[in-house]
Formats: structure tokens, sequence, C-alpha cells
């Protein structure tokens, strides 16, 4: 079936093989968490550039750019269809962010870009990796903004802020905006493309 027409939306796909990642798989996976891994060290450049023009709203900087960092899992996800996928996609990505381009964040990223992959993964899997319309991207990109906001609210202590409400709103639209619709926009074109013809997405 093609993987990027309307029926993807009711159609269930086959079940995501029980042997997990095999090696073109994880190949797959990792070239794409080092592709995101460069472009999400280009958006730590942007939410700085970004702080600075929200002048006093700066701080919600963040939550309006997170969604990008929910790419990697879904794409992750939708090219091997295998449970585990994007959880891995987004660790490597931290470490290509953090080890190789010097996020000066440091190794907490790692448990953010776990936290993300689970957060993101969550909706593939519940379907059993069997359905990859627009509504699984959106539910994908709305848990990742979710568990992602749990997250950093104990870290930053976001918890009784002002604005509290205010930035869960805004994280959840660019998660659902960005790690959802963005992520679904981008899969139908590689699919569309061709170069996922040796990979699961390109032959189911």
């Amino acid at each position: 079936m093609n993987p990027v027409s309307n029926e993807d939306d009711r159609t269930p796909q086959p079940v995501a093989r029980a042997g997990g990642l095999g090696l073109k798989e994880i190949i797959a996976v990792v070239v794409v968490a080092v592709v995101f891994g460069f472009i999400f060290w280009v958006m730590d450049q942007a939410w700085t550039s970004l702080s600075v023009a929200m002048g006093p709203l700066g701080d919600l900087a963040q939550n309006v750019l997170i969604g990008v960092w929910f790419l990697a899992a879904p794409v992750a996800v939708f090219i091997v269809r295998r449970p585990g996928a994007g959880i891995l996609a987004e660790l490597v990505a931290s470490v290509v962010e953090v080890v190789f381009l010097g996020n000066p964040v440091g190794p907490i990223l790692f448990v953010v870009g776990l936290v993300q992959g689970i957060g993101s993964e969550a909706a593939f899997a519940v379907t059993g990796y069997r359905r990859y319309g627009l509504p699984i991207f959106l539910a994908s990109g709305a848990g990742a903004s979710l568990l992602s906001f749990a997250f950093s609210t104990l870290r930053f202590g976001w918890w009784g802020q002002s604005l509290f409400g205010v930035r869960l709103v805004v994280q959840m639209c660019s998660g659902i905006l960005l790690g959802g619709v963005a992520a679904w926009l981008l899969c139908r074109a590689l699919a569309r493309s061709g170069v996922l013809r040796d990979l699961p997405a390109g032959r189911q």
C-alpha cells in the first residue's frame, strides 16, 4: 500500500516485526539522528536569538520552538516501523548535539532526549506501529509535549509561575504543529521521493 495515501488514516499496516531493529533499520535511524542532531544544534542558536527578540517573554522561546526537538522520533518510527526507533533516534541526536557539536547544556540532554523519545513514540506504540496518518502524528507531538513539559516543570520549577498556563499552551501548540504536522508532512515528502523504497516505509 502507498504509505502516503489517504488510506493510511484508516487501514492498519502490518504489525511491527517482533525481532526489533535490524542492521539496515539501525543505520537508517542513526542517519536520521545525525541529521536532526545538527538541526537541533542550529535551533539552539535560534533559541538564543528568539529569547532576545521576545524581550520580557524571552523565557518562553524554548516553548515556542520545542516542537522541532520532537521531530527525530516520529520520522524514525515512520521510516523503520519498529519499536524503540523513536527513542533511539532522540538519544543519538542528543549525543550528536552534546558530544560532537558541543551543546553547553551537557549530558542532561541525554535524559531530555529519552523523555522526548518516549513521549513521541507512545502514540505509534499504542497502534502497534500500524498506523501513520495525521492523527497519530498529532498525538505523537502532543504526547512529547506533555511528557517533556512535565520533566521541564520539575527541572526548572515552572509550577506556580504566573506564566505556567501560557507556557503549557504554547508548548502544546509547538509540539502539535512542529512535532506533529511538520513531521507528517516531512514523512510524506520522504515517502514520495522514493528514498525509502528499501526500508519498511517504502515496502508497506
